[in-house]
């Protein structure tokens, strides 16, 4: 079958044998050893030596999880908002009793680093929500100016992205960006079913952790942590997908970070030439034209 949508992408044939693995004990050897593995190569692919979590739900499951698990109710937070995503993570936010400030940019258009310092500047936002790439209009936000420009006005402020349909395939550096929590689903640039949610946590996160008095249980990260310390996870994982994961990781390090970030660069300016080619007009910003969902 070829896929023509923004995800679930198609599945390599190394990814469906994993998945055909019989079943194994989610609480054995084996499993914990898996989880290890699938543990350090997601530092990778998220370009981090920080703490990184797997649940077994969907990307927006992830979304969730990061609010309910670093803030209280009444919290401001400043949320940047490009397209239909942006909008999903300002409603987590308000539905959980957060205090939404919004930056509503043109759908099109990505973000500008000036307008979200001088909305933080001088404020009480305790953290900003910002979609890297937004895959209902084909952009990519400038997230390392973006982030640069908040902490310069404001250097404590958390840094909170939905990177699921970014990250593997456009360039995020979590650590060098200073990006606090970020966070990635498996059926985008992993090549695996839906199913599963990745964030990475900073020690800033943390700590807000610690703060936060919202209510959790199935999407508890401290508790996933924990978990994985003993490699285990809280409830029943997905180990299907699991193994998966493992397949996809793999077949990514043969190919390398920057060889997968210049392969979709590449692909997604031949795409907007073909389309252009075509007569017909593209929605984005060329400036800002996403590489993954142009």
């Amino acid at each position: 079958m070829n896929l023509r949508v923004p995800g679930p992408t198609p599945l390599p044939p190394a990814v469906t044998q994993a998945l055909a693995r019989p079943m194994i004990n989610h609480r054995g050897p084996e499993f914990a050893a898996l989880l290890k593995r699938i543990t350090e190569e997601l530092r990778w692919a998220f370009q981090t030596k920080h703490d990184v979590v797997t649940l077994t739900a969907s990307g927006t499951g992830g979304l969730e999880a990061a609010i309910a698990n670093l803030f209280s109710s009444g919290d401001r937070v400043l949320s940047v908002s490009c397209g239909a995503f942006g909008e999903r993570f300002a409603k987590i936010a308000s539905v959980y009793g957060l205090e939404v400030d919004r930056l509503d940019v043109p759908w099109g258009q990505a973000a500008q680093p000036a307008q979200i310092a001088a909305r933080l500047d001088g404020g009480n936002h305790l953290a900003v929500l910002v979609t890297h790439n937004e895959t209902s209009t084909g952009i990519t936000n400038p997230l390392a100016e973006i982030v640069r420009a908040g902490r310069a006005v404001r250097p404590d402020i958390l840094v909170v992205v939905d990177a699921i349909s970014s990250l593997g395939a456009i360039d995020l550096k979590t650590d060098e960006w200073d990006c606090d929590v970020v966070i990635t689903g498996s059926q985008k640039a992993f090549m695996i079913p839906p199913g599963l949610a990745m964030l990475s946590l900073s020690p800033r996160a943390w700590e807000a952790n610690s703060r936060s008095k919202l209510p959790r249980f199935y999407l508890d990260l401290l508790s996933a942590k924990k978990s994985a310390e003993k490699g285990e996870t809280p409830a029943t994982p997905a180990v299907s997908l699991y193994f998966a994961l493992e397949a996809g990781l793999e077949l990514m390090r043969q190919e390398g970070l920057a060889q997968i970030f210049d392969r979709h660069t590449r692909i997604g300016q031949r795409t907007r030439v073909g389309v252009k080619a075509l007569g017909l007009d593209l929605f984005a910003d060329p400036r800002y034209a996403s590489n993954t969902v142009t």
